[in-house]
């Protein structure tokens, strides 16, 4: 890229003066880049969402350039000013790219240039390119929005804990494989959903550690300078709390691109099983859950319908999420060092991923939040499906049975239920006792929904001592 104030003036040999262009790097090209390469390069159409990051990078850039001794004191006075004037004239809308602008920092040059005129304002680019620019201002902006992914996140968490707090004691029947399996609480069953998303909580944090303690800016194009720049200051500056330890990784390196990406998708995976079941529980066939009209849609032909849309379009987007990863990982791939313009495309698939959760889980959690939940419905089929199966089988076994031999006797009772039509606890006792000699009376001791859920009271039991505190630990670390 070229230093010069005439590469910041005029358009290079053969361009046409009418497009306006602000090529940072045409001082040693006799002609113009063809109209294809021109529209193939640009990329304000989606990188003009950094605009403000890149304006607060020029700025600490502009101090360190006067410590180093190379803006005076009224130059640095100056050059604040036009950045902030260029910073207003951008958030009104006043300032825009143009089409000759390759990209947001060619255009922020020439609106700085057009503010404080080529001699002053081309002084700015001294002792940085667009390379370690883009990265800085990258990790600004992704770690701002990953912050308010988190708070979205943290509702969500806080509007499962809240529904479950308000139906502690409701059981519902718990499945494996879809199928009967135990009784649990529906308390329990939405803090298994509740907690995947404080994982993913702990990895925004754990990502936004590593990534605060790594601020590119100061690496160059890829070498560093040689100005006697302090990227130390303006990496505390810029919200950082260190620089980073080589130029040419840093100005690379996007795997914090990549590691964002895949903690996006997560998000996104874990929403969509909790939206699958929300799915399930609105069908007839369940009849689980009624969905609140505000957070549903209806048909355009069936003037009976109310579909669960947020939930169906939350389970498509994990889809949309995982694909901007798998995207990225492909682009980025045996790259070369160091900056390659490859780099361009590891912007549109995380912006995507940001968009999409910053707009889905505001209306996941309106609807998690307003569910309806039919626990008289749960109840009742909580047992159903033998689901008591197990407890005869771990009461045989305080009586001193082999648990081998005991999960043998109980599908016994199984089978015979089968046949019959009936459910263990119809069981007679002259029936258990045809079936074993250890299957004495005191076996309907187990064969309750209130006595199954109760003895399950071992840390991360479903037992309603353990999801209380369950509940309590879940919104400390929600709080933290």
């Amino acid at each position: 890229m070229s230093d010069t104030d005439d590469d910041l003036t005029r358009p290079a040999a053969g361009d046409d003066a009418g497009t306006g262009d602000s090529r940072l790097w045409g001082g040693r090209f006799a002609g113009g880049p063809s109209p294809e390469l021109t529209e193939l390069s640009r990329s304000t159409h989606f990188d003009w969402r950094l605009a403000p990051y890149d304006l607060r990078g020029s700025r600490a850039h502009a101090q360190v350039l006067h410590a180093a001794g190379l803006l005076t004191d009224d130059d640095l006075a100056a050059m604040l000013q036009g950045i902030d004037a260029l910073d207003a004239d951008v958030a009104s809308g006043a300032f825009t790219a143009d089409p000759g602008d390759e990209d947001v920092h060619s255009a922020l040059e020439r609106g700085l240039v057009e503010r404080l005129g080529p001699d002053l304002g081309g002084r700015l680019r001294a002792g940085r390119s667009r390379n370690d620019q883009v990265a800085t201002l990258f990790k600004i902006y992704l770690r701002e929005h990953a912050h308010r992914i988190g708070d979205l996140l943290r509702d969500l968490v806080t509007a499962l804990a809240d529904q479950a707090e308000q139906h502690l004691g409701a059981p519902m029947p718990g499945r494996t494989h879809l199928q009967h399996a135990q009784p649990v609480l529906l308390s329990h069953h939405l803090l298994a959903h509740a907690w995947p998303l404080v994982r993913d909580l702990d990895r925004l944090a754990d990502w936004d550690d590593r990534v605060a303690d790594d601020s590119p800016y100061g690496s160059g194009a890829l070498a560093g300078s040689s100005l006697g720049l302090d990227p130390e200051k303006v990496a505390a500056s810029l919200g950082f709390t260190g620089s980073t330890a080589n130029s040419i990784d840093g100005t690379a390196a996007r795997d914090f691109v990549a590691e964002l990406a895949f903690v996006l998708a997560q998000v996104g995976v874990d929403v969509s099983r909790l939206a699958e079941e929300i799915i399930l529980w609105n069908t007839k066939e369940f009849d689980f859950v009624t969905l609140d009209d505000g957070y549903s849609t209806g048909s355009s032909i069936m003037p009976q319908k109310k579909n669960p849309d947020i939930a169906e379009l939350a389970r498509g987007k994990a889809g949309r999420l995982i694909g901007n990863l798998t995207g990225l990982l492909a682009t980025l791939k045996a790259l070369p060092l160091a900056y390659n313009r490859d780099l361009q495309e590891d912007k549109e698939p995380v912006f995507d991923s940001v968009d999409t959760l910053e707009v889905l889980l505001p209306a996941f959690t309106g609807m998690v939040r307003t569910l309806t939940f039919h626990t008289e419905r749960m109840a009742a089929l909580a047992p159903k499906g033998f689901a008591l199966a197990t407890d005869v089988a771990e009461w045989l076994v305080r009586e001193g049975v082999p648990f081998r031999v005991a999960h043998e006797l109980s599908g016994a009772c199984v089978q015979e239920c089968e046949r019959r039509g009936i459910e263990l606890w119809d069981l007679s006792d002259d029936d258990f006792a045809r079936i074993s000699p250890h299957l004495t009376p005191g076996v309907r001791s187990v064969l309750s929904l209130e006595g199954s859920i109760s003895s399950r009271d071992g840390r991360g039991g479903t037992a309603l001592v353990r999801v209380t505190e369950q509940l309590a630990e879940v919104r400390a670390r929600v709080a933290q």
